[in-house]
């Protein structure tokens, strides 16, 4: 390899050429910094202000003493989604159930093209929006719009952070949620949740150990189905007024469905939040809009990323949205599909129950999760060769010691639930692991 450069930049821009033509290859060291230094005639804190920005950018990773190592490219994580194909009972997916979504193209009214310069947010969606969010939101928010949850969050993130900045988040984690921290180089701190939500001691250990950024789900968590208690979020609220720096993300994404109330977790000195309400599980996953409400300087960085003529979130969406949200018979249908979900996953905590595999009390979203005490693939497996697809709790871990069964309840009937019950008991008992189930 022949590195250049006499400045930190130059190095950096050096070193950063040869990664990416492949001449410098993951794995391999790079020149410890005493040597690169006298080498280049430079000093040492020069060289190690470029080493710090690889690792910043993810494509170097220092290793104190070891030395700096290039860093493989980031792998493609799983997704959420069902399986194409695939002859098993799919409950795996996360997906919705269709015959609740709307069909919205009867609902579209007809409007004047919208042009660049039109306002980003149009007036009948941003009254809608602001009678959901008023009532969770501090006074004198901003309201701002994305292209669903995930966007919403990689935008934020984007406005406030830099690549191998810290943030905290669930452990488990949603799977969108982690590919986008992944993506975008940051460093994930694994906050410990139970059936009420993030542990407050452990979200406190993540912001000493130097998180910027906390990303949490206020109820519906996905995979475990954890919504937070009055109490929880009154802890946790705690934690946060002693770091009124760190941003705080809070993603709703259930929020037009979920059976639970909202319980806030921004306190009162925060200066940095953001509220996200998905419309995705309501209306339909195509339908790539959220709502946001948030602080006055994230509102103004998100502007400058959804300005006209580059990527404001489309009209015709706030159009579909719109027309939806205002419809008593579209929202009633929404409501009864709250309870449906709600209710299916309560009848497979029963069958399941009837057993002898307990679950934690209450759970919200599309989603029941089992939790296991050890690796949950020889579980999927079994299931597998009786019929069902099931999603492993491992994929969801932001570090290693996650497990559990994530069981997609949307469109699952009352035999269905029995037999997988039934099924998963057995290939318990067949590993014999019926007795020594996790905890969430």
């Amino acid at each position: 390899m022949k590195i250049t450069g006499q400045t930190a930049s130059a190095v950096f821009d050096s070193i950063r050429q040869q990664i990416l033509s492949g001449a410098l290859e993951p794995g391999q060291l790079l020149p410890p910094v005493r040597d690169l230094a006298l080498q280049l005639q430079i000093n040492r804190n020069t060289v190690a202000a470029a080493y710090k920005r690889l690792d910043a950018a993810g494509l170097a990773h220092t290793q104190g003493r070891r030395g700096t190592v290039v860093t493989a490219p980031p792998a493609v994580g799983a997704q959420e989604g069902s399986a194409a194909g695939s002859a098993l009972h799919d409950l795996s997916s996360g997906n919705p159930d269709p015959q609740w979504l709307p069909d919205l193209r009867g609902l579209l009214p007809a409007r004047a093209p919208r042009l660049y310069g039109a306002p980003t947010i149009d007036a009948p969606l941003e009254r809608l929006a602001r009678a959901q969010l008023d009532p969770d939101c501090p006074p004198g928010y901003a309201l701002e719009l994305s292209h669903g949850a995930v966007d919403a969050i990689e935008r934020v993130l984007g406005s406030w952070l830099v690549p191998g900045d810290r943030v905290a988040v669930e452990n488990p984690c949603f799977l969108g949620s982690l590919n986008t921290l992944r993506a975008g180089g940051h460093a994930t701190l694994a906050v410990a949740i139970d059936e009420h939500g993030m542990v407050p001691a452990a979200l406190a250990a993540a912001l000493e150990a130097g998180a910027r950024a906390v990303l949490l789900t206020p109820r519906a968590h996905n995979p475990t189905g954890a919504s937070l208690s009055q109490r929880r979020a009154r802890e946790l609220r705690q934690v946060l007024e002693r770091h009124p720096q760190v941003l705080v993300l809070v993603d709703d994404h259930f929020a037009v469905l979920s059976q639970q109330p909202y319980h806030s977790v921004i306190a009162p000195r925060t200066r940095r939040w953001v509220l996200v309400r998905s419309l995705s599980k309501a209306l339909g996953p195509d339908l790539r809009l959220a709502v946001l409400g948030c602080d006055a300087d994230t509102a103004a960085r998100l502007r400058l990323r959804m300005a006209p003529g580059t990527g404001w979130v489309s009209h015709l969406l706030q159009d579909a949205a719109a027309a939806a949200l205002g419809s008593a018979r579209v929202m009633a249908r929404v409501a009864k599909a709250g309870r449906d979900y709600a209710q299916r996953c309560q009848v497979l905590q029963q069958a399941l129950g009837e057993q002898g595999i307990h679950t934690p009390a209450v759970m919200d979203g599309l989603n029941l999760w089992v939790p296991l005490a050890a690796d949950s693939q020889p579980l999927v497996l079994a299931m597998a060769q009786r019929g069902w697809q099931l999603r492993g709790g491992e994929v969801f871990a932001v570090q290693p010691g996650v497990h559990g069964l994530r069981i997609t309840t949307a469109m699952l009937t009352a035999g269905d639930a029995r037999r997988v019950a039934l099924d998963l008991r057995q290939a318990l008992e067949d590993q014999g692991a019926l007795g020594v189930l996790g905890r969430t």
